[in-house]
């Protein structure tokens, strides 16, 4: 679930959209700040608050292993594989291409800023230490509402693969075809999700780490392992395997399109940046594990994707049942077929891992935000695990309704790519901001400690974050291109229509945060102030790092 797979346009007639993606944000247990941070910058409303109990260690509750599985639960879905295996060799390219554009810039761009800014909030911290909380509650938002789009997709893929756990093959298929049961084990795989983040950082680690490595890098392996043995073997492949097929023309559009595509399977692998605070030693854990998961992340995908490739023929690959496909064939090759349907339990699992892990993310880091003040009182209420209850509530009956329209409504399903495609273009804008933010930051605040540095110094963050802005800029500019795969009316309106919503998405968090008032602000918040703040909230008039 890897958040994020990427979103690239649909590419199958009568499959269901198969999106990854995506988004961030969520806190650990913090130490609490003499001071929290208010809401405004620089108005009447900029006032303090202090604490009624004493400053106390961040419990260390996520080890350096729960953290590199819950980057690669959030990155690396096996669901995506199926969509990129349709282009067979060439497939490793786009990937590879991908990882040097967005990943490594990504990757090393929250290393340097969650190491640097290890305080709460994520994004919104990073983004708002550059440009201001208004710019940094912008990013949060796209992050948060992408994710509620991205659920039903790839807990559809879940259903569909626990119908093939079956004895039964034929009768397996039928199942996979009853809408009722699809929607059932959608709906009981994301409450069981959500349920599991609300017992706190502990649980959904746990569950990320082993769901992680049982139902993510066991499969992989096993995946790429029987390929590798199948070829070796002197079976046949279903797709070229030479220079040639590896190199696409990158002169022709559709495939500038695919390659900015591919850009968003890697989507999410700086979300759990705001679980810092819960993490031993996090100025050399958090880079080390992000930079761990980011490779994981490239040999599981592009090896995967081209295991795929060479098993099924090309005619035949479909978006959620390809990957069975693949298994079923190695398996039967290496006469233990009886374990398909245990795989098949196994990749479920992985799905729920991953959905963990973005149920928890937005959820969480949103509610740091709220308390500071930016949304109403009813959003700060927590559980006794200090999980965020009425937000982690709201996302859930948000996503409930939105899988009852994808799953039962097929009428549906143009509207459904729109807002899948909308997803990609929220995220897009906030890591815009991510890259801008880096390589303002070292601009602003050249003396900060920084336990870890994007390589090269100034020209380094200045290539490095350059890079990642143009990447996401082009994924951005080709994301408003109508899919030529699926049905989606007149290429016009679905333009217009794209581009409006997207306007008024992010419209929406800027008249919020306009809206704010005093009172939404918890005088218990452990929210600290911004660099560019002073202790009781106001803006250093002129200081670095203060919003223009």
């Amino acid at each position: 679930a890897g958040r994020g797979a990427g979103r690239v346009r649909e590419r199958a007639e009568r499959d269901r959209p198969a999106r990854r993606p995506r988004a961030p944000g969520a806190r650990g247990v913090a130490s609490v700040p003499p001071r929290a941070v208010a809401p405004a910058e620089g108005d009447a409303m900029a006032r303090t608050a202090t604490s009624q109990h004493p400053a106390r260690p961040a419990a260390a509750t996520i080890t350096a292993t729960s953290l590199v599985m819950l980057n690669v639960a959030a990155v690396v879905s096996l669901r995506g594989l199926p969509a990129e295996a349709e282009y067979g060799l060439s497939s490793a390219f786009y990937y590879l291409l991908a990882a040097v554009c967005f990943l490594a810039p990504v990757a090393v761009v929250a290393a340097e800023l969650a190491s640097t800014w290890p305080e709460e909030g994520g994004m919104f911290r990073w983004v708002g230490e550059a440009f201001g909380s208004r710019w940094g509650f912008l990013a949060i938002a796209m992050v948060f509402v992408e994710g509620c789009i991205w659920f039903p997709t790839v807990l559809t893929f879940a259903a569909v693969t626990l119908a093939y756990t079956g004895p039964d093959a034929r009768f397996d298929e039928r199942v996979a075809d009853d809408r009722l049961f699809v929607l059932a084990i959608v709906l009981v795989v994301f409450w069981a999700a959500t349920l599991i983040a609300l017992r706190g950082a502990s649980a959904f680690a746990r569950t990320a780490r082993w769901g992680g490595i049982v139902g993510t890098l066991v499969p992989a392996a096993l995946l790429v392992g029987l390929g590798a043995a199948y070829l070796l073997g002197g079976e046949p492949s279903r797709t070229t395997l030479s220079w040639g097929a590896f190199v696409p023309d990158l002169t022709r559009l559709d495939n500038i399109v695919l390659a900015a595509g591919i850009f968003l399977f890697y989507a999410g692998i700086e979300v759990n940046a705001v679980h810092v605070r819960s993490i031993r030693r996090p100025e050399r854990t958090y880079p080390l594990a992000i930079l761990v998961a980011a490779l994981v992340a490239v040999v599981v995908l592009t090896l995967g994707t081209l295991t795929i490739a060479v098993v099924v023929p090309q005619q035949d690959i479909s978006l959620t049942t390809s990957l069975l496909q693949a298994f079923d064939h190695l398996l039967a090759w290496a006469g233990i077929g009886w374990a398909g349907p245990v795989v098949a339990a196994m990749l479920a699992v992985g799905v729920l891992a991953g959905v963990t892990t973005w149920v928890a993310g937005p959820a969480t880091g949103l509610h740091a935000v709220a308390r500071a003040g930016f949304l109403p009182r009813w959003f700060h209420r927590t559980n006794d695990r200090g999980m965020a209850t009425n937000i982690l509530l709201v996302q859930a009956l948000v996503v409930t309704v939105l899988s009852v329209l994808f799953v039962v409504m097929p009428s549906v399903q143009s509207a459904y790519q729109l807002l899948s495609q909308l997803t990609v273009i929220l995220y897009l804008v906030a890591y815009l901001l991510m890259f801008a933010a880096v390589v303002v930051l070292r601009r602003t605040q050249p003396d900060r400690p920084r336990p870890y540095r994007v390589p090269g110094g100034r020209v380094g963050v200045w290539a490095v974050g350059g890079l990642g802005f143009v990447a996401s800029l082009l994924a951005l500019v080709t994301s408003f291109a109508p899919p030529g795969q699926v049905a989606v009316g007149s290429p016009t309106t679905y333009v217009v229509l794209l581009v409006a919503l997207a306007l008024v998405f992010v419209a929406l968090p800027l008249l919020l945060y306009r809206a704010r008032t005093p009172a939404w602000r918890d005088d218990s918040s452990t929210f600290a102030p911004f660099t560019w703040q002073s202790a009781d909230g106001e803006p250093h008039r002129g200081g670095p790092g203060a919003p223009g």
